[in-house]
């Protein structure tokens, strides 16, 4: 978990210094960006009439590989 999770996490109301309550975050914060990358994806295929474009959406899932 980075800064900036860890930050998040605060604002949502969780303890900092209660390492337990951490456990699954990681996994839900993945969760939740693959969601908004593929939200964002499928978003970019409906609004663009090109398919030379598509790559565009390509890229945006591919973040989640790195």
């Amino acid at each position: 978990m980075n800064e900036r999770d860890k930050e998040l996490a605060m604002q949502a109301g969780f303890n900092p210094f209660d390492t337990e309550c951490y456990e699954g975050l990681d996994v839900l914060i993945d969760l939740i960006r693959a969601d908004e990358r593929e939200a964002c994806a499928k978003m970019c295929e409906s609004h663009v009439r090109q398919p030379s474009r598509l790559h565009f959406a390509a890229a945006i899932r591919a973040r989640g590989n790195t």
